[in-house]
């Protein structure tokens, strides 16, 4: 599995998630098992197989979240810079052929919110933006075509 970068919130949010998916949800889906086995004939018994489906749905998960924060890399945001585009920094950016402006703030993909303007830094736009500095234009690759986006103002 690939190398994940996370904040120190997004990290603590995923371990938070795990241990109420174990301690809480595990419990209740094993109790779901016992009710429906206690049934009877386990042939014919829908809610013992919708319950061992969600057992099984329920396992899965975590093991991918706990994968996840396996190999997640916390970022230590004392090591940031607002000199160019950098993981963690808000970006103000301009559209050239239309002057419209959007704001983004580049984050790990495990992070990612564009409700809350964070974007995955794997996302076509954060890629396009890492590593350029302020006043540059970047041209990027999107699905409508290729963009130019004047960089005006990075900070965190």
């Amino acid at each position: 599995m690939a190398i994940t970068y996370m904040t120190k919130d997004g990290y603590k949010k995923k371990m938070e998630e795990i241990a109420y998916l174990e301690s809480v949800e595990r419990p209740k889906i094993s109790r779901a098992i016992g009710e429906a086995r206690d049934k009877g004939d386990l042939s014919e018994n829908s809610e013992y197989d919708a319950a061992k489906e969600a057992q099984g749905m329920l396992e899965m998960k975590i093991a991918q979240l706990k994968d996840l924060v396996a190999n997640a890399r916390i970022i230590d945001d004392s090591t940031l810079n607002n000199e160019e585009v950098q993981i963690l920094n808000k970006v103000k950016i301009k559209n050239v052929s239309n002057g419209m402006n959007m704001e983004y703030t580049i984050v790990a993909d495990s992070e990612a919110d564009l409700k809350e303007k964070k974007i995955g830094s794997s996302t076509p736009i954060a890629q396009g933006l890492l590593g350029h500095k302020l006043g540059e234009i970047v041209e990027i690759k999107v699905p409508a075509g290729l963009m130019k986006f004047e960089i005006v103002e990075i900070s965190f």
